[in-house]
């Protein structure tokens, strides 16, 4: 398990050639393929098996109108035009479901329970790297993404989750993007400008 490296067309798909995407095709994005990005990010790995991480996936027009205040004037098109909006949200309380998820320490509900703090630290950095997981699980379905982060978290957290449980932390656009209208990729930093070897 996981010695084969994935062959050039499957690092295409998921990062060389993939790009993030404002425009869409009028192209359904079916509930079976949202079933099957979540059946795939949830496989990927969170301290103590925490996923924090819930998921909104918004394809209706009313769905899309709750959306619609909290967004970024910049993000309106790119949000509203999208098969599906996918809100990323954490869950303040994951910690209840440590004696299900982690079962051999019985004990790590207490590890948060009343720290809100780190119920906040762990929530939404975990939470974050499974938004990173839904890209790249969409990605390997044949879809395109567009995440965005300007948004006003309060306004779609009043209007998503006013019991004040869930969190939002990320949006994603989640289609068949239009390739006509990217921008040329955007540079990266080489190897030496971001990393070391120590």
């Amino acid at each position: 398990m996981g010695n084969t490296p994935l062959d050039d067309t499957s690092l295409d798909t998921l990062f060389r050639e993939a790009r993030s995407y404002s425009y869409w095709q009028e192209k359904e994005v079916s509930d079976e393929q949202i079933q099957a990005i979540y059946d795939l990010l949830k496989m990927g790995p969170t301290g103590v098996n925490s996923t924090p991480a819930r998921f909104v996936f918004i394809k209706s027009d009313e769905g899309k109108e709750l959306l619609k205040p909290s967004l970024a004037e910049g993000n309106v098109s790119k949000a509203m035009s999208a098969p599906v909006v996918a809100v990323i949200a954490w869950d303040s309380e994951f910690y209840t479901k440590l004696e299900r998820l982690w079962p051999h320490q019985p004990e790590a509900r207490e590890w948060y329970e009343g720290k809100p703090e780190k119920i906040e630290s762990v929530g939404k950095l975990n939470g974050t790297l499974q938004a990173a997981y839904l890209i790249m699980a969409a990605r390997s379905l044949g879809l395109d993404c567009g995440p965005m982060s300007g948004f006003d978290n309060d306004v779609l957290d009043k209007a998503l989750f006013p019991d004040g449980k869930w969190r939002s932390n990320i949006i994603c656009a989640i289609g068949y993007g239009v390739d006509e209208k990217l921008h040329p990729r955007g540079p990266r930093l080489e190897f030496n400008e971001a990393c070391k070897i120590l």
